[in-house]
């Protein structure tokens, strides 16, 4: 076919390329230091007639060109598409060709230095989920990412900053929601969720936003509370406690940073075993929901009267109701069609966490509650833990 006549063709190239230019293992740089491993200057061949440059369609007339991936280039117009440098490494030329990639290597997140491996290769990884390719440096540098999708910020675009440090890109940002009240009718919209399943909550829940560090507080005060991920985004409260809530949503400030939240206190009086239910402020609604349906099925059971159950039954249900709720939004945006491609993407990406997390209460509880639920359905899985403080 074609393609195996190009993929032979670029190898035969690079096989000659490689030939041509790595004879000899590059020379010491004799006024400099023999620690300092510097290569040998690359060298291209001559033009000896006319070409096209599958960089920038000009004609090759005269000079050095260079082949590679089936197609000829001016040196400096062979780049990458992240950080705009011509890719003047001969190993890494010699790379792309036998390896027939894509025109140029694309890196959506770059450093201003190109890190290679100890073959020479330029380095980069790809995110799972969103496919977004990075330096690797970059898990280690404090390069942002979004809190919300883990993405990487790009090298021209800045992402929002939130008070307590956090960082929001701009597409989870035009969802987030940024205040208690903001949050209410998504709360009404997660209890009729809970109706529709037989699982009314009689007993209003007091819902507050909140900060980090409130979060955190709220959390080493509380005595009788579940297990908790290594990055706690929700709480269900079940002590007395005064917390700081974030009572209103600001409007963005100038480059992309949230200004000042007003933050006010909230005494918690506690009447039943529950007194409220905490979640992270600016996450978009899509996350904000799953974490919000996740901590109501804690204040479901206990109001239910569940005895202490294991950490992984009982985290394992709670996400598995998460996910179920993920599940329901996901269908409902694609009814809507094409109108919001961005949230049904991200909706993906928070239910693909739930069912890929790999911790053994989160990730193997769910995947247990789960299998239940599928196999048995909710109300019979319910009462199987009840009797039995397992699935």
């Amino acid at each position: 076919s074609d393609d195996d006549f190009l993929r032979k063709e670029d190898e035969r190239l690079a096989k000659a390329l490689q030939g041509s230019l790595k004879l000899e293992p590059p020379p010491w740089n004799r006024n400099g230091n023999r620690n300092a491993n510097v290569r040998q200057p690359m060298s291209f061949p001559q033009s000896t007639g006319l070409r096209t440059c599958a960089g920038c369609n000009n004609v090759i007339s005269h000079g050095q060109f260079l082949r590679c991936m089936g197609a000829v280039w001016h040196p400096e117009c062979l780049k990458c598409h992240g950080c705009k440098l011509p890719i003047s490494d001969y190993e890494e030329i010699i790379r792309i060709t036998s390896l027939a990639l894509e025109k140029t290597i694309t890196r959506d997140v770059m450093s201003a230095a190109t890190l290679t491996d100890a073959a020479g290769f330029v380095e980069y990884k790809v995110h799972p989920f969103w496919a977004q390719k990075y330096c690797p440096h970059h898990e280690r540098d404090g390069t942002p990412r979004c809190c919300s999708c883990d993405r990487f910020e790009p090298k021209e675009v800045q992402y929002a900053a939130l008070n307590d440090g956090r960082k929001l890109c701009l597409e989870c940002l035009d969802s987030a929601i940024m205040g208690t009240a903001d949050c209410q009718p998504l709360y009404l919209d997660i209890q009729k969720f809970f109706a529709s399943l037989n699982m009314k909550l009689e007993q209003k829940i007091p819902l507050l936003l909140v900060e980090r560090q409130a979060l955190n507080e709220a959390m080493d005060g509380e005595t009788n509370g579940h297990h908790h991920m290594p990055e706690t985004r929700g709480l269900c409260l079940s002590e007395e406690q005064i917390v700081s809530t974030v009572s209103r949503q600001p409007r963005i400030g100038m480059g992309n940073r949230v200004p000042s939240m007003r933050i006010e206190p909230y005494q918690l009086t506690r009447q039943a075993e529950v007194t409220a239910i905490l979640v992270l402020y600016g996450l978009p609604r899509l996350l904000t929901g799953s974490i919000l349906a996740h901590e109501m099925m804690h204040a479901w059971l206990r109001l239910k009267g569940y005895p202490t159950l294991r950490p992984d039954v009982e985290e394992g249900i709670c996400q598995t109701v998460a996910h179920m709720w993920l599940t329901s939004e996901i269908a409902s945006l694609s009814r809507q069609g094409r109108r919001f491609p961005f949230e049904k993407k991200l909706a993906d990406f928070f239910k693909q966490q739930i069912e890929s997390d790999t911790s053994p209460v989160y990730g193997n509880g769910f995947r247990a509650g789960n299998r239940a639920v599928l196999k048995y359905g909710l109300q019979q899985t319910l009462y199987h833990m009840r009797s039995t403080g397992r699935f």
